[in-house]
């Protein structure tokens, strides 16, 4: 199962940053490489960087230099700011062969997005986040921007990420939570495990997921899991705007929608990959 193999492999990954030489420094790396793709192209400040990854200034600052050097990152010479660097891009055109399914989504997300007139995007499971891969603006006036391409949450966050979570084994979702404890210290008491557990319930009930202004106040955000083949929630399509568009009637239309569009991209993807 893909999921079980997650699982797996994130526990191999701790194994390893504690036997294999150098993974430590490989980790923090890595870590701070994520920092810097989810700040976009306005980069990110040094100080901020250090802060959220934990590390010294000193530390994130030999780190991020090592990863200029190899042209993973680059300096903003004006504002000292860290940026994606251009091997990335280079990286990312490889990849994209085999992870990329933007392609054959985008028409979904846009249709989506005309469809109900809010904000569409296109998320993906990575590990135990969710990434957002694709956004595409609604036409109702008044928008939320709580999420734009390449913003990570942890799984059962945003609305995406309760999607995918809901749909996991239970044993994943056990494991899941008991590696992250910390979650309702940085996004509050509302994702501490038993109200974070009945969202799950819900949307296994209703077939998607309802974040009703959990991460910003006023932003509400819908999400549908999106499956692979093997009938693994690995993607989800979500929306968000502001909460009076969000009311229980108008909530029913919008969750037939996106599990009609969900379904569509989950038929895609399995023929697109058989």
């Amino acid at each position: 199962m893909v999921a079980q193999a997650g699982s797996v492999h994130i526990v191999e990954h701790q194994r390893a940053r504690r036997t294999v030489p150098g993974a430590q420094a490989v980790s923090r790396a890595a870590h701070l490489l994520r920092l810097v793709t989810a700040s976009g192209s306005d980069g990110a400040a040094l100080q901020h960087l250090a802060q959220t990854a934990q590390l010294s200034r000193s530390t994130a600052h030999r780190l991020l230099s090592a990863l200029r050097a190899e042209g993973l990152v680059d300096q903003d010479t004006a504002t000292s700011r860290w940026m994606p660097g251009p091997e990335l891009y280079l990286m990312g055109t490889v990849a994209a062969a085999r992870y990329d399914v933007t392609e054959i989504a985008r028409d979904i997300v846009r249709s989506l997005a005309v469809a109900t007139e809010e904000s569409a995007f296109l998320s993906v499971r990575r590990a135990d986040e969710t990434v957002c891969l694709l956004r595409e603006e609604g036409s109702f006036p008044i928008r939320s921007f709580v999420l734009s391409e390449g913003v990570r949450f942890p799984l059962g966050v945003a609305s995406a990420g309760i999607a995918i979570l809901a749909f996991l084994p239970d044993h994943d979702v056990d494991a899941y939570l008991a590696r992250h404890p910390e979650i309702p210290q940085r996004w509050g008491s509302a994702h501490a495990t038993t109200p974070l557990r009945a969202r799950l319930r819900e949307t296994q009930s209703r077939g998607f997921a309802v974040n009703p202004g959990l991460i910003v106040e006023g932003s509400w955000g819908m999400g549908a899991a999106v499956f692979d083949r093997d009938g693994q929630p690995e993607w989800a399509l979500s929306l968000t705007g502001v909460e009076f568009r969000f009311g229980a009637d108008r909530q029913t239309m919008l969750g037939r929608t996106l599990m009609t569009h969900a379904h569509e991209l989950s038929t895609r993807i399995a023929r697109a990959r058989h």
